[in-house]
């Protein structure tokens, strides 16, 4: 039976190392374990503005409680073990995803993914942001193969879809409607982009103008909702992948996607976010409908053409 914790000695186990942790919670039939200490990565995360468009050092430490292959081990087999660069990798696969506001949510899905491993039993992730202040913040959660759901298996890709790009003062067409009916006539999904009608106001910062750009096709997108209904903005992968796979139009709403892309476009220039959407989500083509693009891209001057 487990020796009974006092106060004092739960305040230091709570601020000790996830190994110590790790042990501390053990109780009669400990398991083997193994451990990533230390593993420093710049990183853009956090919920404040004045984080957003910078990295920061944080520290990752995770310590995975395994059932043990004896036969491996004996025999020397590193395929018959969970490896270090598991932890590492499901490291690396987080930050590469998109970028995210809490650590909470990062040691979640850092957990998740661990746990995918069929020798992964329980695991311990502290996540601790280093540069924010005279001091370490940062969260710890435990989470076992018993009470965690796996993250689950990529699904297959989404049906490619046709990107259309409606450039300014196409929403204003009276032909508009005839040209939604003809692109949603043919097999593939469609997703439109649309321009703003009017010139973003200066913001006198680069990073604010870009706030500023993003805004002004939002606007633009629900515009279009409003003046069709079979139109649906949509802002985020996840309802764009499930609008693909159900057919559907949707108006993309980039400020969202393009703001938590790891490898996202610079500037909010409408060309360059159409054509990292459409490289995004393989697109079968892209057409520029009103405004010039370089050179290779589909573009015409007249929604007949569409």
């Amino acid at each position: 039976m487990a020796a009974e914790i006092n106060d004092e000695d739960a305040l230091a186990v709570a601020f000790s190392a996830p190994l110590d942790r790790a042990r501390a919670g053990a109780g009669a039939h400990p398991r083997d374990r193994i451990a990533l200490r230390d593993h420093i990565r710049e990183v853009d995360i956090g919920a404040f503005q004045l984080e957003r468009g910078t990295t920061q050092r944080i520290r990752f430490d995770i310590v995975c409680e395994v059932v043990t292959d004896t036969d491996a081990v004996v025999g020397d087999d590193v395929d018959g073990i969970l490896s270090y660069d598991t932890l590492i990798d499901a490291i690396s696969a987080e930050l590469e995803a998109e970028r995210v506001n809490l650590l909470e949510t990062l040691a979640e899905r850092i957990a998740a993914r661990v746990l995918q491993h069929d020798q992964a039993a329980r695991v311990f992730v502290r996540i601790e942001k280093l540069d924010r202040g005279p001091h370490v913040l940062g969260v710890e959660i435990v989470r076992s193969r018993t009470l965690t759901p796996a993250v689950s298996a990529p699904a297959d890709a989404p049906p490619r879809p046709r990107v259309v790009h409606l450039g300014p003062g196409v929403l204003r067409h009276p032909g508009l409607t005839a040209m939604i009916d003809r692109v949603i006539s043919g097999t593939a999904p469609v997703i439109l982009t649309v321009s703003a009608d009017f010139t973003p106001p200066e913001a006198g910062h680069p990073m604010a103008q870009r706030r500023v750009d993003l805004l002004a096709l939002e606007q633009a997108a629900w515009q279009l909702a409003a003046r069709d209904t079979r139109c649906v903005v949509v802002n985020s992968r996840t309802e764009l992948d499930w609008a693909l796979r159900q057919g559907n139009l949707s108006v993309w709403a980039p400020s969202r996607m393009v703001l938590d892309a790891t490898d996202g476009p610079d500037g909010a220039d409408a060309v360059t976010l159409v054509q990292w959407l459409a490289e995004e989500f393989d697109a079968l083509e892209l057409t520029l409908v009103g405004i010039d693009g370089p050179e290779g891209l589909r573009a015409v001057s007249e929604l007949d053409a569409v």
